[in-house]
């Protein structure tokens, strides 16, 4: 395990990436900021156009609210049981079959809380997939299975009392004050956290984004 930086983290993908398709999962806590690395990474790694690097958000993988109200998981959206974790693997290895086809992906929509299907299209012009989600290091029967998919993986580090602060502004930002605020984060985004930064296997590089 290496801590870098983000300079650091391109120089590393750059050195390892070959002729095939590379895949990078990029973990973090729940407010750990995966999105916003990911999106500097992409910039990062694009060489030209078409762009060589790709971004595939596990949040696409996001049981349907559908699902999970009939399940009794709703009030629990975003542990680890109420995402499609096989959903996952299976794009992974169409991902790694690079044979030159389109694969459509599934992305979060924050502002209708549902994932869209095939909402992003990855061409065969991507030659680094950028994977970022909570538990794609999880030690977890159901999760452990991704790690061998992965060609290089990095964690996101960051203090907990920031995290904290970030998951509570997260929220509020959606209007969540009070008693709501409070069951919110005690209820389903602070056990997340707490399963993450506890029970995740270490990864290639550490990042800091504190």
């Amino acid at each position: 395990m290496n801590q870098t930086d983000l300079s650091g983290l391109v120089d590393a993908i750059r050195a390892r990436a070959g002729a095939r398709r590379f895949i990078v999962a990029l973990a973090g806590a729940p407010g750990s900021g995966k999105s916003m690395i990911a999106e500097h990474l992409r910039a990062r790694l694009a060489d030209g156009s078409p762009p060589t690097a790709e971004i595939l958000p596990m949040d696409g993988f996001h049981y349907d609210d559908m699902v999970l109200e009939a399940r009794g998981h709703r009030p629990r959206k975003g542990a680890p049981h109420t995402f499609d974790v096989d959903g996952l693997a299976v794009t992974l290895d169409r991902l790694a079959a690079d044979d030159g086809r389109d694969v459509a992906v599934p992305v979060f929509d924050r502002t209708i809380e549902i994932a869209r299907a095939g909402a992003r299209i990855i061409t065969p012009s991507a030659r680094i997939i950028l994977v970022e989600g909570n538990y794609l290091l999880l030690d977890d029967p159901a999760w452990a299975p991704l790690r061998q998919r992965f060609d290089l993986t990095v964690m996101l580090a960051v203090p907990e009392p920031v995290l904290r602060h970030r998951l509570a502004e997260r929220w509020q930002g959606f209007g969540l004050q009070g008693d709501a605020l409070s069951a919110k984060l005690d209820g389903n985004d602070l056990p997340n956290m707490q399963l993450v930064l506890e029970r995740s296997v270490p990864a290639d590089y550490v990042v800091e984004n504190g």
